[in-house]
């Protein structure tokens, strides 16, 4: 039996780098690195498909940074745990924190067992700037609104920690007896899906790093406004490397802090900071994924029409710019943020299906699928959630197109079918006349989809439901 080892339970946190639970697991002595895929206890909350990918290979770039000394299990983590504990003499469990409701009910039960039998159970902040139960106001109360949970709560708090410069090589010990490998948790999806997405992506903490420098490089200078158009390069898409843990924020946010600051910068810290408040809300609302945190919108008259929403989908709504992010979705695993915003509008408020079903398939669809993003962010589009966007406020996806993809190149990207229409008729097809629709090769109805729903008209019967909803109706 190995004496005094200190087990360290990977989780969202998969990289050697500025890992404070694997540090302070390595300066106590021998480590066993395992990683635990949950059966037991992620309900309604397991991973979806392109996470699931993502983690695939996420942990196959850890366990080689590892030399091969990364021990996998599948199954409920308390009975995997004390069964390591019965083969190995297991000094200390160490852990960086998750936020997710159900893992704080795990991970709290655990360390209660442990701390009972004598095991040294230990958990770290290795995912966010800062912990979602500092931020609040001077009378204790959470902030709701963002501009002063940031400015205020964030930046009127203390600095966040400084990233970990560099973790010494440690004595790694593997369990030959009761683990498995990383096949056998069968995260990979049984379809040639994913298959798409691997051109897109290098899921490794150097695939990270690259991807951080890029940004620096090419997508900084400019990014206040720049983040907004689709077709340019200023996005970091860094969102599933943060996710899965592959960098982490302080890394970011240290390295910043050694630019010039500009708009840009400031910017991009802000954004940040709405992830630190995501997780915020998550914290307070553990419902937040399935309860409007608003509660006049449970009597909201939603739709309910199966046909619309595997139209939405499938990118074949009839309207480009819809169309265009839900087939990035599709084929890369993401979708850019303004384009998020479009297709979460067009489905809760044109469409007018609930916001629950857009969650559910960006949860099983994104690479950066994350329960407080996604619970947040979709909540913030549909009206119903925390400082967010107001029901009547409704993003026409012909004029944001034309605003943010004024050449048509994203469009033409994912829509090729419609790559020779001109640009006035790009974002608007159904009002090209016949010539120019046969000129580009479009037939609508058949090489490309008429309209589901009339802009207009959704656009008024949204906003009388809204009303509705207002008078009590």
């Amino acid at each position: 039996m190995k004496k005094n080892i200190i087990i360290h339970w990977f989780r969202y946190d998969l990289r050697l780098s500025d890992n404070p639970a694997l540090k302070a697991a390595i300066d106590k002595g021998t480590v066993l690195p395992i990683y635990i895929k949950d059966t037991h206890n992620a309900d309604d909350y397991a991973m979806g498909s392109a996470s699931k990918w993502w983690l695939h290979h996420g942990l196959k770039s850890l366990e080689q940074s590892l030399e091969g000394n990364l021990s996998f299990y599948s199954g409920d983590p308390m009975a995997i745990l004390k069964k390591i504990a019965e083969h190995f003499s297991v000094q200390a469990i160490h852990w960086n924190r998750c936020y997710e409701p159900w893992m704080i009910k795990r991970d709290t039960k655990i360390k209660e067992y442990f701390k009972e039998h004598g095991v040294d159970v230990n958990s770290y902040n290795a995912s966010l700037l800062w912990e979602p139960w500092t931020i609040k106001k001077d009378n204790g109360e959470p902030y709701k609104v963002f501009t002063p949970f940031y400015k205020k709560g964030c930046l009127g708090s203390a600095t966040p920690r400084p990233a970990i410069q560099k973790i010494h090589t440690a004595a790694y010990v593997k369990d030959n007896v009761s683990s498995c490998t990383l096949e056998n948790l069968q995260l990979l999806p049984g379809i040639d899906w994913d298959k798409m997405l691997e051109p897109h992506w290098d899921i490794s903490e150097q695939g990270a790093q690259k991807c951080f420098i890029d940004f620096l490089d090419k997508g900084l200078e400019g990014y206040k406004e720049g983040r907004n158009f689709p077709a340019k390069e200023n996005v970091s898409r860094l969102s599933p490397y943060l996710h899965f843990g592959h960098i982490s924020p302080n890394q970011i946010w240290d390295e910043l802090s050694t630019l010039e600051s500009t708009i840009h910068t400031d910017h991009f810290r802000s954004e940040l900071a709405w992830r630190e408040f995501s997780y915020s809300q998550l914290y307070i609302n553990p419902d937040l994924p399935k309860v409007n945190l608003q509660k006049k919108f449970d009597n909201f008259p939603w739709r309910d029409s199966s046909e619309l929403l595997k139209k939405w989908q499938q990118g074949i709504t009839g309207i480009p710019m819809v169309d265009a992010g839900m087939r990035e979705l599709w084929q890369t695993g993401y979708m850019h943020n303004r384009v998020r915003m479009i297709v979460g509008s067009f489905l809760v408020k044109n469409l007018r299906l609930h916001w629950r079903h857009g969650e559910r398939w960006f949860w099983d669809t994104l690479v950066d699928a994350d329960l407080a993003n996604n619970s947040a962010s979709w909540q913030w589009i549909a009206g119903c959630g925390a400082d967010a966007a107001p029901y009547f406020r409704i993003f026409n996806p012909v004029t944001q197109g034309q605003k943010f993809d004024p050449e048509g190149e994203y469009i033409r990207k994912y829509i090729p079918e419609l790559c020779d229409l001109p640009n006035k008729y790009l974002f608007n097809p159904w009002e090209a006349p016949d010539n120019i629709l046969k000129l580009a090769r479009v037939q609508l109805g058949s090489t490309y989809p008429n309209p589901i729903v009339d802009l207009k008209q959704s656009r008024v019967d949204a906003l009388s439901a809204f009303q509705s909803l207002k008078a009590g109706l």
